[in-house]
């Protein structure tokens, strides 16, 4: 198959750079064939550890004037940290490990791209060739273990056939639904000699994703949209992986439909909208929630139905129909089943039904939805997000995480970590843009903030990154703040420090009978784990830790400081700044549904259930 043009909007590298030179053939090394082959490709960036097996790679990567690589401290940072790339700048992101441990170091980072759906190609070094199966120094299956968490993955033993692999695993994880795909390549293809020739042909006849829609599921969808009484707008993240949130915005403002956006998908639609509803899913608003509960249609985009943002699947929207649009067939009908299926890529998809749907008031066709936007305008006002200040004049997490979001503003980048620091982010932030919040969603990866903050920084030098973190999840990669200090990638990193694993904390809270069974962080032997420890005992002190790694170091513990010192690491943009918000950990997220129950059962409080008082209750 020959590869034809794909829209950059899609994430595809080489359609984002100068076109590759044409009709190139030289000898060479297969290692400097990999070299060339990402330069054709249009890679700028490569994450990685230099081992044994992908050592020959390294010595060609030296002289290379287009490929930039950051020598990360862990490979799960290499990882993360392509994935940030990807999400933040719409190319595919680029990691690079050596076999065994350093492959496998690269499995978790995979697993989260392929949940989220982020364009990633994953090279691996392999023993060489004839060593493959014998358990070799430093051998692992990676293709094996991977295969069930990459789009496609290769392992190449023949240095001829790098440059179209290279191409084709470029090819296949910007188009369609994007993914991560492995290339693992033999220590002896990389040392062989070989003759590179660009540009390459694809052989690739088993993938051709469908990206238009069929006009006739699309005048279907059109009609239900327009005879719908209480209809949802609900959007996930393949509308902003396919850059359709332009259309999603006319769509929305064409029909007077409500909009929610789903974790993966907050900055599709501007939080200000008069139509956002806000987040849905187990922390999401109240709106949210309960309009995907009482509507009649859910008109679904680029999401998956997942089982976060579903609760209880079979008490889900039990009144609603549904319109399903994604790219991947496979998700059609995977978890509910679709009145109308569309597949297609969502801006494709989106631009055809505002056609459909203008035909449809051209002939006289249009939905009234005062009554349901009555009901919504009312739940809006009366389950407002909202917090408990902390007790004692601490500080609060949701404070923090608020005042951040507006001092920074909405045209920073905020990378979260996983856990209640996540969903407060969720929840406080305002997004207004899409590209600007990073998360680890589907595989919820602690570790993932810091890393994928420096990837996002490194690809898009010029904006403001902010990593939101917890204590917990910090722990976990903040070795890489020495790799952005070391490479000129100034992240802001905001520490929200409970002194405990908070969102487990809360599960234990709520449904253990407040038996919390090592989640505190910061206890020792001496320490009953109930409250911080005292300034000189604090295990790791941020602080310094941060400083040793060359960063500046800050602390805010009072409300009365938290603009100052927000403010004060805004200016620093010289070096990375980590500030250790020491704040109070009894706050939980709210709301919540419990994880098994229905959307029904959702708390606006602890112990306090929204009473809707309609005939839908």
């Amino acid at each position: 198959m020959t590869e034809h043009a794909a829209s950059p909007r899609r994430g595809d590298a080489t359609a984002a750079h100068a076109p590759a030179p044409q009709h190139v053939v030289e000898t060479m090394t297969g290692a400097q064939s990999l070299i060339r082959s990402l330069e054709a490709v249009g890679a700028d960036t490569v994450f990685g550890i230099p081992g044994g097996a992908i050592l020959p790679a390294y010595d060609p990567l030296m002289d290379s004037a287009k490929v930039r690589h950051i020598l990360v401290r862990h490979e799960q940072g290499a990882g993360h940290a392509a994935t940030g790339y990807a999400q933040a700048t719409g190319r595919v992101g680029v990691c690079m490990a050596t076999s065994g441990p350093g492959a496998t170091n690269l499995v978790t980072p995979i697993a989260d791209a392929y949940m989220d759906s982020v364009p990633m190609v994953a090279i691996t070094g392999q023993v060489s060739s004839k060593a493959i199966g014998t358990d070799a120094f430093q051998e692992a299956d990676i293709c094996g273990i991977t295969m069930p968490i990459t789009k496609h993955n290769y392992l190449v033993t023949d240095p001829a056939e790098i440059p179209r692999v290279i191409a084709e695993a470029f090819h296949i994880a910007a188009t369609g639904r994007p993914g991560p795909v492995l290339v693992d390549i033999a220590k002896d293809a990389l040392q062989a000699t070989t003759t590179f020739r660009w540009p390459v042909e694809l052989s690739l006849p088993g993938y051709r994703p469908v990206t238009k829609p069929h006009a006739k599921q699309i005048r279907e969808a059109a009609k239900m949209l327009v005879g719908a009484k209480r209809p949802v707008l609900y959007v996930g993240g393949g509308v902003i992986k396919a850059q359709a949130t332009a259309e999603l915005r006319i769509l929305a403002e064409l029909t007077g439909a409500p909009v929610v956006t789903t974790l993966m998908a907050l900055g599709a639609f501007p939080d200000s909208h008069p139509q956002h509803l806000g987040m849905p899913g187990m922390h999401g608003s109240v709106p949210a929630v309960t309009a995907l509960q009482k509507a009649d249609l859910l008109f679904t985009l680029g999401a998956r139905f997942d089982d976060r943002v579903t609760g209880k699947l079979d008490g889900f929207a039990p009144y609603a129909k549904v319109v399903h649009a994604d790219i991947d067939p496979a998700e059609i009908g995977k978890n509910r089943p679709a009145d109308v299926p569309i597949v297609g890529d969502a801006r494709e998809v989106l631009a055809d039904l505002i056609v459909a749907v203008q035909a449809e008031f051209d002939a006289g066709h249009k939905g009234d939805y005062s009554d349901w936007w009555e009901k919504l305008d009312a739940w809006k006002k009366t389950y407002p997000l909202g917090y408990e200040p902390a007790p004692g004049g601490r500080l609060s997490p949701q404070q923090v995480i608020e005042r951040i979001g507006r001092l920074v503003g909405p045209e920073a980048i905020y990378a979260a970590g996983v856990g209640q620091h996540q969903m407060w982010s969720s929840q406080f932030i305002r997004f207004e843009k899409p590209g600007t919040w990073l998360n680890s969603g589907g595989a919820g990866t602690m570790g993932y903030a810091v890393p994928a903050a420096m990837g996002a920084k490194a690809g898009r030098p010029d904006t403001a990154v902010w990593a939101i973190d917890g204590d917990g999840c910090f722990q976990m990669t903040n070795q890489e703040l020495a790799t952005c200090a070391l490479n000129d990638i100034p992240i802001k990193v905001a520490v929200i420090n409970n002194g405990s694993l908070g969102m487990v904390r809360q599960w234990q809270t709520l449904f253990y009978n407040q038996r919390y069974s090592n989640t505190v962080l910061h206890a020792g032997p001496d320490h009953d784990g109930i409250a911080p420890p005292a300034q000189g005992t604090r295990i790791p002190d941020f602080v310094l830790l941060s400083e040793a790694m060359g960063c500046v170091g800050l602390r805010c513990e009072r409300p009365e400081d938290l603009d100052a010192v927000i403010k004060q690491a805004m200016e620093i943009n010289d070096r990375p700044v980590v500030i250790d918000f020491i704040v109070h950990q009894d706050a939980m997220v709210w709301p919540m549904v419990a994880a098994g129950t229905s959307n029904d059962e959702i708390q606006f409080a602890k112990g306090v259930r929204p009473d809707f008082g309609d005939d839908l209750d």
